[in-house]
């Protein structure tokens, strides 16, 4: 049978096959042009995350009239006339700050240190802190342009709270109410006066392949970028969800450079979630979605939960190519390996072609092997198979083993094509439905000739308009 036969009567034609890849074949791995970096620090509860959401245009820092509520460092893309840049979120910073606080002071100490220019937000309604001197003697030393921003100046009467601030010794203080929006217009032109149009070396963020790092809480999802980025980029404590937005990080491994986001552990479903957690839950969900390769962090030690579940559950309705990573494997003894390995067929049957790593973030075990297997799944995301050699091979398939019989007729198989890559997408025109069993078996036999392992695959069906006889 050719080609030109297994197409039928002529009804889908390669035009029609060339507009459907089209439709879907965007290309979302565009890089982009390093941008200038503003980080934006102070102490705990003076509305830096509410800054943050007014300069960026949207709510993505989490924001709650409860101190200490962002913990890690946490870039946005902003946009001011039309002059790009990221903006990095800090946690309160406290010079004599212990335990969890000393790890979060840590992060914005951080922040100034790779950041082009820095706002450092005051309380004016309260005035010059013990705290703020000594962040403001911090800054007074860095050759780093800095900005003092005045917040809660919601009207005339508090501006002149807002000039007391001239004693901090960073000169004239920028009177903004975040809340409102009372001069950030202003602000925000004062800030592209002393923002580099490029980055400085090193501190530019370019287009790298973006992967999402989920999992429920205190799983080892800030260890494991630790781990990777040699550095104590994301806050690590023995108290679970101590990450609350998703964190930003750039990684060198295998000689490429990965943007990694930590993102906070799913406790609750998002509509049972309330506060900080609902927000932190639909930020997790929009990291996903705004990656290509999800890293699925679960726990081998403990049995697997329904929130793995629930998790893998997004990845999947994502699209997104996936690695899952079984952690804390140093906590796994032979018993434990054995009932893992039931679990992973009961409890993991939804994607038997996910690529699987058993790791240790605590000791490093056999991180490096996450690498291998998120390019794999990548290139598997990224495929494109010609509509002819599929096909040729989709003939071959269905006339070893024909769908089944429906209404007393046999659906036929008139043309298929890839539609879209990321994830790819197959279309089949037909004659008549095709049950989910049989498209799952050709699902399967799909994969057997071209692999795609890592990446999610979809089939779905056209099935062809009777024609009406006049």
């Amino acid at each position: 049978m050719s080609e030109e036969s297994f197409a039928g009567d002529g009804i889908w034609s390669d035009e029609t096959d060339w507009a459907l890849a089209d439709l879907g074949d965007l290309d979302d791995a565009a890089e982009h042009v390093p941008v200038p970096m503003l980080a934006v620090v102070g102490r705990p509860n003076v509305g830096k995350s509410t800054l943050v959401n007014r300069i960026i245009g949207r709510r993505e820092a989490v924001v709650e009239d409860v101190p200490g509520v962002t913990r890690d460092r946490v870039s946005y893309e902003a946009n001011w006339a039309g002059r790009r840049f990221m903006v990095t979120d800090t946690g309160g910073w406290e010079p004599d700050a212990k335990g969890l606080q000393q790890s979060v002071a840590r992060q914005a100490e951080l922040a100034m240190q790779t950041a082009d220019a820095i706002l450092l937000v005051v309380d004016a309604v309260v005035g010059a802190t013990a705290t703020d001197e000594a962040v403001a003697k911090v800054l007074r030393r860095s050759k780093t342009p800095v900005l003092l921003v005045a917040n809660k100046v919601d009207d005339e009467r508090i501006e002149a709270d807002a000039a007391a601030l001239w004693s901090l010794g960073l000169g004239e203080p920028k009177a903004v109410s975040a809340a409102h929006g009372r001069g950030t217009g202003d602000l925000l032109d004062d800030v592209l006066e002393v923002l580099p149009e490029t980055p400085r070396e090193g501190s530019g963020v370019a287009g790298p392949r973006r992967v999402a790092l989920v999992g429920k809480p205190n799983v080892g999802k800030s260890s494991l970028i630790n781990r990777l980025s040699g550095d104590e980029r994301a806050v690590v404590h023995d108290v679970a969800g101590t990450t609350v937005d998703p964190v930003d990080t750039l990684v060198e491994l295998g000689g490429k450079t990965w943007r990694f986001v930590d993102t906070a552990g799913l406790r609750k479903r998002v509509s049972h979630a309330s506060g900080a957690e609902f927000y932190a839950s639909l930020r997790t969900k929009s990291a996903i979605e705004a990656a290509e390769v999800a890293i699925l962090l679960i726990d081998a030690s403990e049995p697997i939960t329904e929130q793995d579940q629930r998790v893998l559950g997004m990845i999947i309705e994502a699209g997104r190519a996936l690695v899952i990573a079984f952690n804390k494997w140093d906590l796994v003894d032979e018993d434990r390996r054995y009932q893992l390995g039931r679990e992973i067929d009961r409890e993991l049957n939804r994607v038997p072609w996910a690529q699987r790593v058993n790791i240790s973030a605590r000791t490093g075990r056999a991180v490096q092997k996450l690498v291998p297997a998120l390019e794999t799944a990548l290139d598997s995301w990224d495929k494109r198979i010609s509509t002819g050699q599929l096909n040729s091979w989709l003939k071959d398939v269905i006339a070893a083993t024909p769908p089944p019989m429906r209404g007393g007729r046999l659906p036929r198989v008139m043309f298929a094509t890839q539609a879209a890559t990321r994830p790819p997408t197959f279309v089949l025109f037909t004659t008549g439905f095709l049950e989910a069993g049989y498209r799952r078996f050709l699902e399967r036999k799909l994969r057997e000739e071209f692999g795609f392992e890592g990446s999610p695959v979809r089939i779905s069906v056209r099935v062809r308009e009777k024609r009406v006889r006049r």
